[in-house]
């Protein structure tokens, strides 16, 4: 997915470079944003499956949460 958000930026600045209508750059970087928040979705998951949940089981739980409310604040600011 993130190879597919490069490949993504990579036309947006040929699209640029090229002199593309504006709205058609603006699509673009809306669809890479919207991959790029997919993969965070992703990543996030996975951490919460399997770093957190290992974290419990060694009692270092409340620092793993507090690392994911600083990132939910971080989306929620947005």
């Amino acid at each position: 997915m993130l190879k597919t958000a490069k490949g993504q930026i990579e036309g947006i600045i040929k699209m640029i470079d090229d002199g593309r209508y504006c709205v058609d750059v603006s699509n673009q970087i809306l669809a890479t944003q919207s991959l790029l928040k997919k993969s965070n979705l992703i990543i996030l998951e996975n951490h919460l499956h399997h770093c957190v949940k290992e974290a419990f089981g060694n009692d270092n739980g409340d620092e793993k949460i507090e690392e994911i409310i600083k990132i939910l604040e971080k989306v929620m600011s947005k």
